[in-house]
């Protein structure tokens, strides 16, 4: 079982996403997550560093194994670009470093103007966009003429030892059973143990299955639950608002339909320890060989404590 941090760009400017980094290999987090996006969520996220200077930013303070959870290879950046990203962080991070790739959201993608493509338009150019990478880095010139993306004499000059692992974002059954066929892993947020078992029997096989959840350290749990809701009321919206609404203006009205009761019973908030393990819990069960955990809020500091002294003891 593998513990990690989950680096969040929505929330922490790229000085604070290193600091929670060296923190995080102090207290003996096993490796990182980071979120690849545009736009926070919600207004009061507040930030949105380009994940990719982020990432070559990291390979000098830690050598902990970094994977983007999740970059969508396909609208806001061509797939030649993010492959060749993804070469580059691969070979500073010597072969430390996991493609987390999804089909996006609205919130990020849509921002050149053009129409958002239906959930499986999104997962055919997935598809197609992981290809094209897994072309690129097999070496050499390459010319590609497929349904959603061309190249013409393209070639990464600097590449890994070994191409970069791709891992596959997946919630729905089509997103789920395209992460078994074309993934290396699987990258989910939700602790459902038939979710883990559709990907296995789909052809993920014994394949690492890696899943993220958030918490809120703080004094008090009643502090934590205000902090966690104030910034992250957007995960209690249900369906697929996530992958739609265009703005955080629209999650802000949107996430008014969630109450703190609701954030409260989906966190672990406050410094009880056995509600943290517990919450971390639920995803082990649920079969995932991975688990990265983010703090909500200013308190990383007495996070990384609590971790470093009696989370991840408990949990080993």
């Amino acid at each position: 079982m593998r513990i990690g941090y989950f680096l969040s760009s929505e929330e922490f400017g790229p000085a604070d996403l290193l600091d929670q980094a060296r923190r995080a290999a102090d207290a003996g987090f096993d490796a990182l997550w980071i979120s690849d996006h545009f736009h926070p969520w919600l207004e009061a996220q507040g930030h949105s560093p380009f994940v990719w200077s982020t990432i070559g930013a990291l390979s000098q303070v830690c050598r902990l194994p970094v994977t983007t959870a999740v970059t969508c290879p396909t609208v806001r950046l061509h797939p030649a670009v993010v492959a060749q990203a993804a070469a580059t962080s691969a070979v500073l991070h010597e072969g430390r470093f996991v493609l987390g790739v999804g089909s996006g959201e609205a919130l990020n993608e849509h921002i050149y103007g053009a129409a958002w493509p239906s959930a499986s338009v999104r997962l055919e150019m997935l598809e197609e966009a992981v290809d094209v990478m897994r072309t690129l880095w097999a070496g050499g010139f390459v010319d590609y003429r497929g349904e959603y993306y061309t190249l013409d004499n393209a070639r990464i000059y600097t590449l890994p030892e070994q191409p970069p692992k791709v891992y596959v974002s997946g919630f729905g059954k089509q997103s789920i059973d395209l992460a078994a066929q074309i993934g290396d892993g699987y990258i989910s947020t939700k602790p459902d143990a038939s979710m883990v078992q559709r990907f296995r029997d789909q052809g993920g096989g014994d394949k690492p299955a890696a899943a993220g959840l958030k918490v809120c350290y703080a004094d008090t749990e009643d502090e934590g639950v205000r902090i966690a809701h104030e910034r992250w009321a957007n995960e209690g919206l249900p369906g697929e608002l996530a992958q739609v609404l265009p703005s955080p203006k629209h999650f802000e009205q949107a996430s008014k339909l969630v109450t703190p009761d609701m954030t409260a019973q989906t966190h672990a908030c406050g410094k009880d320890p056995d509600k943290h393990l517990a919450s971390i819990g639920k995803y082990i069960d649920a079969g995932y060989d991975e688990v990265y955990v983010n703090n909500i809020g200013p308190h990383w500091p007495g996070f990384f404590d609590l971790y470093a002294k009696e989370i991840l003891p408990a949990l080993r």
